[in-house]
């Protein structure tokens, strides 16, 4: 009898949590067609086995202009080593599917480059690599699915054994699920008095913050799980007018009240945004839980290491601090461990189709489309009673939102500033929506003394030297960065020289959205440091306000002349801004740029750009 082979590896690199889900669902789907797997991520791998390996699929998503994630950068690194030989991984099958954002210039670019690499090493690929799209109406999935059902074909082409029963046989769901890895502990209320925090307010916020995310189901960096500091608002002003239907946009000034970090132009500050209290106190009660009771949550794997250092925390409090339970929609698995739980037999089978392939698109309409939440899923089947273990491990994670600070720490000592737009979009079935975070931020009241947990990260446009020449691109809150680098610059140019400065701003109309418009024409005036007196200029689209629409790369190009005149000074382009189709149009934007001025052909120009982005000067922070 032939003896089964090693079994397949998944190696997974996520920053957001999207590759773990399609990492993991890939394993549950091998382990249902009798392919049992191990599942690991790229920072809990030892690089050097790998030509020990049978069959290693790998699962990768790309982060911000085509970054790794941070899991993956210690493998990458030792990929990259020049003494490895273009045989070192012969005999290694392996796959390659991508997380990513087409709506990026650099799509899927990780996934692109190490499928690359991996045939340069001498490996050889078990299916073509697979791109997930997030912009594809049914996100990476869309990809997903076909890609799954060619790769568990081949795999059975490469070893047979791996499928003992043929690639097509399946094991029914309820077969195969059997308990969640979580497990909970409920404590009696005396024995956790005396561990509870008697410090200050915030010391005690901070606390349950890191006790919390301590025992989430997400397994955070240690330092994400207590928060930099707790800031106090001081100031929530509307930008735009508030006739405006397009967009709502406030400015918020917080000042440090637990402890004072240091940082820079540039930097990103995250948020912990509170969940809304009537849709947590109904989350509870849909689940029958006991708000007042107190719990330790562990891995099952945890169960005999480390428990004496979990603190006890409140089941409510639990739920607030890590689990979406009212903005974030649940995931497909969520719908699969439903279907276990669903005692009315019209539920479970409606639940069961939406899980099938055939019902992915159903699904993708209810859930996805919608924006339905954990709560409203749950609501909509009121038979399915599952588990707080279940739900711990299954419902959305409450993240942090990430925005980019709009002030100088050297003009605002003390304080930080945001400028945050306001989400909100109506669902196919005329359904208002609002984001979590913008929404609960343009909401509070300063008079009302709140507090809110942040951390302090670095982004991706690193503060300029104040000799550095600058042309800036920030339509809409993309000029949000930028309003800190003028303050900074304005301060340095009061002890010295510096550089010229250009920056092209976008809105839709002067009335209605024009952000900061009173800041920034007083530094374009008066030789000011965005004043053409000075070498730099301030010019803005405005998209609405004329029958054709013009954007910041028409801007762009009407002063050709004098950006390629800062360019060819050593001028460093920063961009920021959505991160659809404005980062790629105002790239073109410079490419004819350089053509016309420089005489150039156009391969040359692509070439020049590629150029000053190795040097560390074409910078962009996009989002979606």
């Amino acid at each position: 009898m032939e003896e089964r082979p090693k079994k397949p590896l998944i190696l997974y690199a996520t920053q957001t949590g999207n590759a773990l889900d399609a990492a993991e669902r890939m394993g549950r789907e091998a382990e249902r067609r009798g392919c049992s797997v191990h599942l690991l991520s790229l920072d809990q791998y030892d690089a050097s086995c790998l030509p020990q390996e049978g069959a290693v699929i790998f699962v990768v998503s790309t982060t911000g202009q085509g970054d790794t994630p941070d899991s993956m950068k210690g493998f990458w690194k030792y990929l990259l080593q020049r003494n490895l030989s273009r045989q070192w991984l012969e005999g290694l099958n392996y796959a390659v599917f991508g997380l990513g954002d087409s709506g990026y210039q650099k799509f899927n670019f990780v996934a692109k480059k190490l499928d690359r690499r991996l045939l340069d090493l001498g490996a050889t690929p078990i299916v073509q690599r697979g791109l997930g799209d997030d912009q594809h109406p049914t996100g990476y999935e869309a990809a997903l699915d076909p890609w799954m059902t060619s790769l568990w074909s081949m795999l059975n082409t490469v070893n047979s054994n791996y499928f003992p029963s043929g690639p097509g046989f399946l094991i029914p769901y309820e077969n195969l699920i059997s308990q969640p890895k979580i497990r909970i502990m409920y404590h009696e209320v005396g024995k956790v008095d005396s561990q509870l925090s008697t410090g200050s307010d915030l010391n005690h916020i901070e606390l349950q913050i890191e006790r919390a995310r301590k025992m989430s189901s997400v397994k955070y960096s240690l330092d994400k799980n207590r928060p930099d500091c707790i800031l106090k608002l001081v100031k929530n002003q509307p930008l735009t007018k508030s006739n405006s239907k397009d967009k709502e946009v406030h400015h918020f000034e917080f000042e440090f009240v637990s402890s004072a970090i240091e940082y820079e132009v540039g930097d990103i500050l995250e948020i912990l945004p509170s969940q809304n209290p009537a849709a947590v106190d109904a989350f509870i009660l849909r689940c029958n839980l006991d708000p007042e009771s107190f719990i330790t949550v562990h891995p099952f794997e945890m169960e005999n290491q480390l428990l004496d250092t979990l603190v006890p925390i409140k089941l409510k409090t639990f739920v607030e601090l890590t689990m979406d339970v009212a903005s974030a929609s649940p995931r497909r698995y969520f719908f699969e461990v439903m279907s276990m739980f669903a005692t009315a037999e019209h539920e479970k089978e409606r639940l069961q189709y939406f899980v099938s392939p055939e019902g992915r698109d159903d699904l993708y309409q209810y859930n996805q489309r919608e924006r339905r939440t954990v709560l409203e899923v749950l609501e909509d089947f009121p038979s399915v009673q599952m588990p707080f273990e279940w739900l711990v491990q299954l419902v959305p994670p409450l993240k942090m939102r990430a925005f980019s600070i709009s002030s100088s720490p050297s003009a605002h000592p003390n304080q930080v500033h945001l400028t945050v737009s306001v989400v909100s979009w109506t669902t196919p079935f005329k359904r208002n929506r609002a984001g979590l975070c913008s929404k609960w931020l343009a909401e509070l009241d300063p008079e009302q003394c709140v507090h809110v947990p942040v951390w302090f990260q670095k982004g991706s446009l690193p503060p300029p030297p104040p000799s550095l020449p600058l042309i800036l691109i920030g339509p809409g809150t993309g000029c949000a960065p930028f309003r800190g680098f003028m303050e900074e610059r304005a301060m340095q140019s009061l002890s010295g020289t510096t550089a010229p400065v250009m920056f092209f701003f976008g809105c839709r109309n002067e009335d209605n959205d024009f952000l900061y418009r009173d800041f920034w024409l007083s530094h374009s005036q008066n030789d000011g440091v965005l004043s053409e007196a000075k070498g730099g200029g301030f010019y803005v689209a405005f998209s609405r306000d004329q029958p054709q629409k013009v954007y910041v790369q028409h801007k762009i190009r009407e002063h050709s002349q004098r950006v390629w005149n800062l360019l060819s000074e050593g001028a460093a382009v920063y961009v920021a801004g959505s991160s659809t189709k404005m980062p790629s149009d105002v790239l073109l934007a410079f490419e004819e740029i350089i053509c016309k001025e420089s005489g150039l052909p156009q391969e040359s120009a692509v070439r020049w750009l590629r150029a000053l982005e190795k040097a560390g000067k074409y910078h962009v922070e996009a989002w979606s």
